[in-house]
């Protein structure tokens, strides 16, 4: 008999007897695994030992894109806020972060303060799920299980701050809260959410799930009762007693060790962090979000002329895009395109409308003419500075 991925939650985290009468839940739970599927985290660079795009981006205000340095973790503002703010991969080398195996983490500074904030003006680090990656949680049943998340956290600004989970597939929010004791110390903080009974996530590769750390927020989202249980989003209910983290520029907020765990755990409770190789902590990155450089890896091949200078090269990517993507890069004019017989700087690259998820044709021109149709064609990205990268970001 066929068992829907619901009946295999409650097999993995022991909510329901197997069906046939085996013992499949005991013997997973006893290896350790109940709740933690294929011995995979559920957040994805959670150590933050991955940033493919840049390791510190400086100037981050209102309209910044979402991902702009370490993988997987973005920044986001509401309203229009004057602070400005720079992202950073921070490499620590002491505190109770590093004691306790986290080698980085994400630091955001405070480059242009804001002491008094608009009513709209909200800031945010942000982190989204697939909603196939959640099914454990059977949100939306009867068995639906409490979110248990954890992390380090480093602050300036002492006192409560706010994290929220936001249910984009139904539009539903629960917030929670943290307290920072001591200023710029690394504190270890666990969070409960709630079990939700209502309005399930859905089995696909969209986006389903948000987590929201806020740094700053407006009346507009303050001036309710913190909606501490699940229900429909209210913006007043989403950050009420965020202490203002941009209101000084001596201010620094850093996180690492980030875990989201199925069921109810506390500090002394907690499964330990699954730290992964970089390799497969990279390859998990890899699937939103392929960056190939002008070192390593930045020459393809395997393409051909259309005619004197027009052509196409295939990119083929280390892991399945989660989705389909889009194509940037650094100037074109970094990327040289040869033939059998000579070469020359590109002026224009595009993707091919027929996109595969393994592969990407990228199609391109040259400034002059230096091949014949059927040419063997190979793309070089000139030096360090120059870059493709693919974007399949939730």
């Amino acid at each position: 008999m066929a068992l829907s991925k619901i009946d295999v939650a409650n097999m993995l985290t022991g909510a329901t007897p197997v069906a046939n009468g085996g013992t499949a839940a005991t013997t997973l739970a006893a290896a350790g695994l109940g709740k933690r599927p294929n011995a995979k985290p559920l957040i994805v660079n959670g150590s933050m030992d991955v940033s493919q795009r840049a390791t510190s981006v400086t100037g981050l205000t209102n309209g910044s894109d979402v991902y702009v340095a370490l993988d997987r973790f973005g920044f986001n503002e509401f309203g229009s806020p004057s602070s400005q703010h720079t992202m950073t991969q921070e490499s620590l080398t002491s505190g109770n972060a590093y004691i306790n195996g986290f080698a980085n983490a994400l630091k955001m500074d405070v480059t242009t303060a804001q002491g008094s904030l608009d009513a709209d003006d909200a800031t945010m680090i942000i982190y989204k799920f697939e909603g196939q990656d959640l099914q454990l949680f059977k949100k939306g049943t009867a068995n639906a299980e409490k979110f248990t998340l954890a992390f380090w956290v480093k602050s300036t600004k002492t006192g409560t701050h706010v994290v929220e989970l936001f249910d984009k597939d139904n539009t539903r929010h629960v917030s929670g809260t943290y307290s920072i004791s001591t200023t710029n110390t690394w504190e270890h903080k666990v969070v409960v959410f709630p079990a939700d009974t209502t309005g399930v996530f859905g089995d696909d590769n969209a986006r389903s799930l948000d987590v929201n750390w806020f740094l700053s927020a407006g009346t507009d989202y303050t001036s309710g009762t913190l909606q501490t249980s699940w229900g429909g989003q209210a913006n007043t209910t989403r950050a009420a007693g965020q202490v203002n983290t941009v209101d000084n520029t001596s201010n620094n907020w850093h996180i690492t060790g980030v875990q989201l765990e199925v069921g109810e755990f506390t500090s002394s409770t907690l499964p330990p962090f699954q730290h992964e190789s970089f390799g497969d902590n990279l390859a998990r990155c890899q699937r939103y979000y392929y960056q190939v450089t002008g070192t390593g890896k930045g020459r393809f091949t395997n393409g051909n002329f259309f005619d004197e200078n027009d052509g196409d090269v295939m990119v083929p990517f280390p892991c399945k895009m989660r989705a389909a993507y889009s194509l940037s890069s650094s100037a074109v004019g970094d990327i040289i395109i040869t033939s059998v017989s000579a070469e020359a700087d590109c002026t224009a690259i595009a993707l091919d409308t027929s996109l595969s998820l393994d592969a990407a044709d990228v199609r391109f021109t040259v400034g002059s003419n230096i091949a014949t149709v059927g040419h063997v064609s190979t793309m070089i990205l000139k030096d360090s500075g120059s870059y493709l990268a693919f974007d399949a970001e939730l």
